[in-house]
């Protein structure tokens, strides 16, 4: 059992409805980050829909309000189970507060034309990286302590707050305990890089999530445990909004999930 399993554990309490413990090693600034919370109801849902021929297929959280560290529940409704397709909703509850609400589709493989027109991009392997995310130019209160959670290597992009061309981040990401990937964990690293927005900017900025959409596209080889390839863009801030649009891909190519949120522009320092 690693950190990141103890941390996303979720226990049955009766069919539908879980106990979890949020841990503050995976706390950006004041509050929980959004993979976080993402990988405890992605593994409460898993639960739920019991089935290992039904894999998470689109999963779609909307973040309400800020979690504190200690017991959060997780209420699960089965919307529909057919032949081949279960639609979920859940709610993650704290204290009589809805934290975050989700909606998921869990599905069989289905009969289909396939093509992949994405392309990975081309960076050195990690072992030749040593360039972390945060670096020692950065206020300490810029440095979450879920930093600490994962190993990172960053790949692409300008560095943060520098007034970059383009909104383009990322690199290598392994958890600081490694693992086998799997769907909890592609959830949490959906967002566990630094915003690509913060690349394009001059000054710090920060941001909270609004919405994140994780699609995953193909299954981990078995027993996969290496680095993963994050890339994230951000092409518009308007109206104290910005998006974010990400791949995450295996060392050899495998495109693993995409990923799209929303964040809302909180603060200047």
């Amino acid at each position: 059992m690693t950190r990141f399993d103890t941390d996303t554990a979720v226990t049955m309490i009766e069919p539908g409805r879980y106990s979890a413990v949020l841990d503050e090693g995976w706390w950006i600034t004041s509050g929980p980050n959004g993979g976080y919370l993402a990988a405890v109801l992605m593994n409460a849902l898993t639960h739920a829909v019991d089935d290992a021929a039904r894999t998470c297929r689109s999963f779609t959280v909307h973040y309400l309000s800020r979690a504190v560290a200690g017991p959060v529940i997780v209420e699960v409704v089965v919307e529909r189970s057919g032949r081949s397709m279960t639609s979920l909703s859940a709610r993650l509850v704290q204290a009589e507060r809805t934290i975050a609400t989700v909606l998921a589709a869990f599905s069989t493989s289905r009969p289909g034309p396939e093509f992949l027109d994405a392309v990975m991009p081309e960076v050195a392997p990690p072992e030749e990286l040593e360039l972390p995310v945060f670096d020692s130019s950065l206020p300490p209160t810029a440095i979450p302590t879920m930093v600490h959670r994962y190993d990172q290597r960053w790949a692409v992009g300008h560095r943060p707050f520098s007034g970059g061309e383009v909104g383009h981040i990322g690199g290598w990401i392994r958890l600081a305990e490694m693992r086998p990937v799997d769907d909890a964990l592609l959830a949490a690293y959906t967002d566990a890089w630094m915003p690509a927005m913060f690349s394009r900017v001059a000054g710090a900025w920060g941001i909270t999530t609004v919405d994140l959409t994780v699609h995953l596209r193909s299954t981990p080889p078995s027993g996969y445990d290496d680095w993963c390839l994050v890339h994230f863009r951000s092409v518009m801030s308007a109206d104290g909004f910005c998006e974010e649009d990400g791949e995450i891909w295996t060392r050899d190519g495998q495109l693993l999930a995409q990923s799209r949120q929303l964040a809302a522009i909180i603060s200047v320092r």
